[in-house]
């Protein structure tokens, strides 16, 4: 029996008859899940109540959980007398390790504080991986959809509903692949400014847009115009968006604008940021009203921001010896925050694949920062990049997860390759 099945199943036994099943998933599984939760309906053996989890309880002040979160804008980074990103870069702050397993999947997360105390991480999941169903109950397969991690202690351990559910609807049942883009929905990043927030992802190199006002309800997806990796027979592209040749990969693709995309909101302005050209690779933005059309959006006059390294370096060498080259091939998954007058962003540099790799290989962390008080507008590379993790590094480690909880900046990453960690930036001693 498929895990959908089970849950279908589990739904009966609880008082959800099966030929409503399709009509309570998009408006009244949570309330279900929430009667389970409270005790209210019984769902463990023979129809008894469920017996209860064990849970590791961390110390933390803050607000406990409600039924009903909503999102908070981030704070500003340095309250409480914390050290931020500038700090970092000028070499007086570090980031340490404070937990080693936080319970999130290593390959990516984007995480949000929510009113109640709650943290919400957002990242793609599959059946394979986490036995993820979609809206209408149905396993999701590989790569997978969007789901939510969530921590109840203060961001220390994560977990997933039994099972995860794709946060977004699809327009009829069963899901459709190339519709609902269900089984590919890779990289989320969100960010929230009061008032909207806005979701973006990867579908097939291409950048999705979606917005809610809550996190859990969102609109129909729209595709930020002239996204992707495409041929110069299909359309021509600018000299920021080529490909050049990788001295290990078949040359076939001419120009990319795409991949794990970024999203900052400032001002009534959206920015995305997504990788523009390889070999070198760079990043690139567009930007567009936040409640406007993505269709709509335009370039950034300064692509690229800034760009990668100009070549491949030794060919044969794959460790520490090559950071110098770390963000050749690739630059994508930013995350951006703003410190002072600048802003700050963490990125993934690709450098591989290597001699005799399967696909792609060699990431690191890297960080960025603009040169002037505009997004659009130059910028520049830390002189101590990767940061973290030398080269060959692993997936999941350049997918930074930034988030300020009073004052402090906390960083989620994949350290090590089965593992995404929790670290808090200091003051170094």
């Amino acid at each position: 029996m498929s895990k959908g099945a089970k849950f279908k199943q589990i739904l009966c036994l609880c008082g959800a008859k099966p030929e409503r099943f399709r009509s309570l998933w998009g408006h009244g599984w949570r309330w279900i899940l929430l009667l389970l939760t409270a005790g209210l309906i019984g769902c463990g053996p023979s129809g008894g109540p469920a017996t209860p989890t064990p849970t590791i309880t961390y110390e933390y002040d803050g607000p406990g959980p409600t039924p009903t979160p909503w999102p908070v804008v981030q704070e500003e980074p340095g309250g409480n007398g914390h050290p931020t990103l500038a700090d970092f870069w000028q070499g007086r702050a570090e980031f340490v390790v404070e937990v080693e397993d936080t319970g999130l999947p290593r390959g990516e997360s984007d995480t949000i504080v929510m009113g109640n105390g709650e943290l919400w991480s957002y990242l793609h999941a599959s059946d394979r991986s986490a036995g993820t169903v979609d809206r209408c109950g149905d396993p999701v397969e590989f790569p997978g959809c969007t789901v939510i991690y969530k921590s109840t202690d203060g961001g220390y351990t994560f977990h997933h509903e039994e099972p995860p559910v794709c946060q977004f609807e699809c327009r009829r049942c069963p899901c459709d692949p190339e519709r609902d883009h269900v089984t590919q929905q890779q990289y989320p990043r969100v960010h929230y400014d009061g008032e909207t927030m806005v979701l973006v992802y990867e579908y097939l190199g291409r950048v999705m847009l979606r917005r809610s006002e809550d996190g859990l309800h969102w609109s129909k997806p729209q595709r930020v115009d002239e996204t992707g990796i495409w041929k110069l027979w299909l359309a021509d592209c600018p000299a920021a968006e080529r490909i050049g040749p990788h001295p290990f990969v078949r040359y076939d693709y001419e120009c990319l604008a795409g991949g794990p995309p970024g999203i900052y909101v400032e001002d009534g302005t959206a920015y995305v940021f997504l990788a523009v050209g390889q070999n070198p690779g760079g990043m690139g933005c567009y930007y567009g009203p936040v409640k406007g059309n993505a269709k709509r959006f335009k370039r950034c006059e300064h692509n690229p921001l800034f760009r990668g390294a100009n070549e491949y370096g030794p060919l044969e060498e794959k460790g520490p010896q090559t950071n110098p080259y770390f963000d050749f091939r690739t630059i994508s998954a930013a995350e951006v925050v703003r410190v002072g007058e600048r802003y700050y962003m963490l990125y993934e540099g690709v450098r591989g694949p290597g001699s005799g790799d399967p696909g792609d290989s060699q990431f690191g962390l890297g960080l960025a920062r603009s040169l002037t008080d505009r997004i659009d507008g130059p910028w520049e590379r830390f002189p101590g990049n990767p940061i973290l993790v030398d080269l060959p590094g692993n997936i999941g480690l350049g997918h930074a997860d930034l988030v300020v909880i009073r004052g402090q900046t906390i960083l989620y990453t994949a350290l090590e390759r089965d593992k995404r960690s929790r670290l808090a930036l200091v003051w170094k001693r």
